[in-house]
This record gives C-alpha cells, sequence and structure tokens, in this order.
C-alpha cells in the first residue's frame, strides 16, 4: 500500500536512521523472546536514542544488502499489547518486505506496509 506523504517526511526519518547508532538485538533466526515458536526471518533491532510508543528505540528490520537505505515503513496494530508502531525498512529487496509482512500478520497483530515513493 503507497500512501502520499511530503518529501520531508522521508527526510527526517533518512536524518533520524543517520544520527542514529542501529542495534541489532534480535539477529535473523533468533527466537523472540516471548514468543519462542517466532524466529526472526531478517535483523531486527532499533535506532538507539530514539523513543517509540512503546518507549524502547525506534524498531528497525535490517534486509540482507547491507545497505541502509530507507526503503518503507511498517505501520502494525497489536491487538494483545493494545498499541501501534513503526518499524523502519532499511535496505530491504521486495522479497523480504513481503517475508516481514507475513512475520507481522498474526492472530494478535496486523500490519500493513507504506512504501517509499521512487525519488
Amino acid at each position: 500500500m503507497e500512501l502520499p506523504s511530503s518529501p520531508s517526511f522521508w527526510e527526517y526519518l533518512e536524518k533520524l536512521v543517520a544520527s542514529s547508532p542501529l542495534m541489532i538485538d534480535r539477529p535473523k533466526g533468533t527466537c523472540h523472546p516471548h514468543y519462542p515458536e517466532l524466529v526472526y526471518p531478517l535483523d531486527y533491532g532499533y535506532l538507539e536514542g530514539t523513543i517509540a510508543s512503546d518507549r524502547g528505540g525506534i524498531d528497525v528490520w535490517l534486509g540482507c544488502s547491507g545497505s541502509h537505505a530507507l526503503c518503507g515503513v511498517i505501520v502494525t496494530v497489536d491487538l494483545q499489547k493494545r498499541d501501534t508502531e513503526i518499524k523502519l525498512l532499511l535496505g530491504c529487496a521486495e522479497d523480504e518486505v513481503q517475508t516481514i509482512l507475513e512475520f507481522h500478520n498474526t492472530s494478535a497483530m496486523q500490519a500493513i506496509l507504506v512504501s517509499r515513493p521512487p525519488q
């Protein structure tokens, strides 16, 4: 799903990414700390020094390309936790984005993709 947005939205996100250390606390293949049946299909972490709705850092999925290019945002709603969050997608190929969406679209959580418009 592609939603219209001003160019400054993406520029501001890029500034956060460029100015914040990326911390990968859940490497690809590791299990979720509270739900061991959930295995992370890609590296997952957060931007250090930022604050998200859950009071942790802004969540980030890192694709296998190794690039930190911002390609989109996943927006989630979690009925179990009763919250919503965004997750930045960095260096993710199209198939990786689909894998991430599948990871988040579960019985208690749903997610949509906001793709970054072509520059």
